[in-house]
């Protein structure tokens, strides 16, 4: 409903409304990722964003609708690239690609702020519960990514026919968030790539006898 609201609420924009408010929404994304939600102020997104106040409370008349726009901007952009990631993923080595995709991408920053939807969960989800619900269906969306290459896997007889593809989605996103954190306190990407060949590792468990080797046509997992 509130996207819908805010959809409506753009359609009625000029377009030099719509890049005032992109602006905006730029700036306080980038700076709430960098130093935290609760430590951006709406003066200092004001002043990053070279807006006035009457510019900004026009758009967003407090804290929390511009907060709630920075989760759907992120989640948007981060479910973009992993679709980009996982829509072809058929294979073990095409998930050991998108791990390193993951990583290398993390390390260009040496593992500093952590995941852009984690992060915001991490200061949200004890304190704005349309955030948190916003933020729990972003991550669902994201581990259904996962979840559809492993059933993939599955399906082509890559692993056991047993196999719960959706706890599997669940653990390794559960490394995946676990080895940001981590990489984030020491400012080093080894415990992310740590996590997550642990749990490749325990996916590789579940590999069919005879599918040891992956099959010819590789899925794209990390390019």
């Amino acid at each position: 409903m509130a996207e819908q609201a805010r959809d409506k609420n753009d359609s009625r924009l000029t377009e030099r409304g719509r890049a005032t408010r992109e602006r905006i929404l730029r700036a306080a994304a980038d700076m709430m990722y960098v130093r935290g939600v609760s430590s951006t102020t709406l003066d200092e997104v004001r002043a990053a964003s070279g807006t006035s106040k009457s510019q900004l409370y026009r758009h967003y008349p407090d804290k929390d609708a511009l907060v709630r726009d920075v989760v759907a901007l992120q989640a948007a952009e981060l479910l973009k690239r992993q679709h980009q990631l996982l829509q072809r993923l058929n294979s073990l080595r095409g998930l050991e690609r998108w791990r390193d995709a993951m990583v290398e991408h993390n390390a260009l920053r040496n593992g500093a702020y952590g995941c852009p939807l984690g992060s915001l969960a991490n200061e949200l989800a004890d304190q704005d519960e349309e955030a948190r619900n916003a933020i729990a269906r972003h991550f669902q969306s994201w581990e259904r990514l996962l979840e559809a290459g492993l059933v993939r896997m599955k399906d082509s007889g890559v692993l056991r026919v047993d196999t719960d593809a959706a706890e599997l989605a669940t653990g390794l996103m559960a490394a995946l968030q676990g080895g940001y954190l981590l990489a984030q306190t020491a400012q080093d990407v080894k415990p992310m790539r740590i996590a997550l060949d642990m749990a490749i590792g325990h996916i590789k468990a579940h590999a069919a006898p005879a599918d040891v080797v992956d099959p010819p046509a590789e899925g794209a997992g990390g390019r």
